[in-house]
C-alpha cells in the first residue's frame, strides 16, 4: 500500500518516520513533502499535521516529532507485532512491551492515534531494513500498514538511502518481476532474500567476480564482503574513484548520469523524471560500456567442460579464426 509523495503533501495527518533520520539524510522532506508544507486537504500545514519518530537513539529529527518513541535496538519486529496485535485488539503482556523499551499504554496510544487519522503514512529507513531482521522488517512494517487500512487509509514507503535505488528496483521489477536478491543461474528469476542478496553472497564467498555499477560497496559493506571483493576480480563502473575503485582489477571511468548523460531517475515514490545532461563528457556512459562488455562476451567462443577420457568430442573446441579465447 503505497502513494505519491504528492499525495502525501496534500492528505497525510498521520506521519510515522521509522528507523530514518530525514532532517540530515533527507534535508528537504520536512518542508517539501510531509511536515511544513500546506496542502490542498491540509490547509494549516504542519498544525494539522502529527509527526512520529520511531528510533533507537534521539536525533535531531527527534526535535520535529511530536512524539518521539525510543524503542530498544533490535526490537523492531517485536513491536511492529505488538502493534498488529493491538490494532486487531487482541490482548498484549505488559512484560512482552517492555521488552520493545516502551510500555503499553505508549503502544497502545500509537495505535489509537493511527486509527484516528483521515490518511496516514508510514516511512520507514535502513535503520529498520539494515538492522536485525532486515527484509522480515520490513516486511512486517509493510504488512502493518496494510492492516491499517481496515481501519483507515494508511501506506507504507521506504526511505531509500542513495541516488536512484528505487530505479533500479523498478527496472528489475518490469523486466524479472522482482526488486532484488535474484538469482539468474537456472535462465530464469529465482527471488530469495538472504540468500541472493549482495552482502550475503559476498560475505558467504558465493561468487567469483563482481561488477558494480554506480555503487561504493567498498566503503558500507562489512568487512569480509569487502575482503571478498578484494580476492576476486571486481569492475567498476563509476564516475569517480572510489573506495571500490581502489580494491578493483579493472575499473572504467564513465559519465556521471544525469549530468553528463541522459536517462531516467525515479523518485522514491517511484515516479519517473527524465534527466536531460547538462554537460558534455569525454568518457562513455555506463549503457555504452556495458553494451561494449557484451558485444565482446558474445564475439567469445563458447566454453565447454572438459570431456572424461574415453568419450568422444561431440563438438569441435577449435578456437574461432584461429584465435585464443
Amino acid at each position: 500500500m503505497s502513494c505519491t509523495l504528492g499525495e502525501v503533501k496534500n492528505r497525510a495527518d498521520f506521519i510515522i518516520y521509522w528507523g530514518g533520520n530525514p532532517a540530515e539524510c533527507h534535508p528537504r522532506h520536512f518542508t517539501r513533502y510531509t511536515l511544513t508544507q500546506k496542502g490542498k486537504f491540509l490547509p494549516r500545514g504542519r498544525k494539522d499535521r502529527t509527526m512520529v519518530l520511531v528510533d533507537i537513539r534521539e536525533t535531531s529529527s527527534a526535535k520535529a516529532a511530536d512524539i518521539f518513541l525510543q524503542v530498544r535496538p533490535g526490537k523492531d519486529f517485536e513491536m511492529i507485532t505488538i502493534l498488529r496485535a493491538l490494532i486487531k485488539n487482541q490482548e498484549v503482556a505488559p512484560e512482552a512491551a517492555a521488552e520493545t523499551g516502551l510500555t503499553l499504554d505508549q503502544l497502545q496510544d500509537l495505535v489509537n492515534r493511527m486509527k484516528a487519522a483521515k490518511f496516514g503514512v508510514l516511512f520507514f529507513g535502513m535503520g529498520l531494513s539494515m538492522t536485525r531482521g532486515k527484509h522480515m522488517n520490513s516486511a512486517a512494517a509493510l504488512t502493518l500498514a496494510a492492516e491499517m487500512n481496515a481501519f483507515t487509509k494508511f501506506v507504507a514507503m521506504p526511505m531509500r538511502g542513495h541516488g536512484n535505488v528505487t530505479g533500479a528496483d523498478v527496472v528489475l521489477r518490469y523486466t524479472l518481476c522482482y526488486p532484488f536478491g535474484i538469482n539468474l543461474s537456472r535462465g530464469y528469476p529465482r527471488f530469495n532474500p538472504g540468500e541472493f542478496s549482495t552482502i550475503d553472497l559476498l560475505v558467504r564467498g558465493d561468487n567469483d567476480a563482481t561488477l558494480v555499477i554506480g555503487a561504493d560497496p567498498g566503503a558500507t559493506m562489512p568487512k569480509p564482503a569487502i575482503e571478498h571483493l578484494r580476492r576476486t576480480p571486481t569492475i567498476v563502473l563509476d564516475p569517480k574513484v572510489t573506495h571500490t575503485s581502489r580494491l578493483a582489477r579493472v575499473h572504467f571511468t564513465t559519465a556521471p548520469a544525469g549530468i553528463s548523460a541522459p536517462g531516467t531517475a525515479y523518485r522514491m515514490d517511484e515516479v519517473p523524471l527524465p534527466l536531460r545532461p547538462a554537460l558534455k563528457s569525454p568518457y562513455l556512459s555506463d549503457e555504452d560500456v556495458l553494451k561494449r562488455i557484451i558485444a565482446a562476451v558474445q564475439k567469445k567462443p563458447a566454453w565447454y567442460p572438459p570431456t572424461p577420457p574415453g568419450q568422444a568430442v561431440p563438438y569441435s573446441r577449435e578456437p574461432a579464426n584461429g584465435q585464443l579465447a
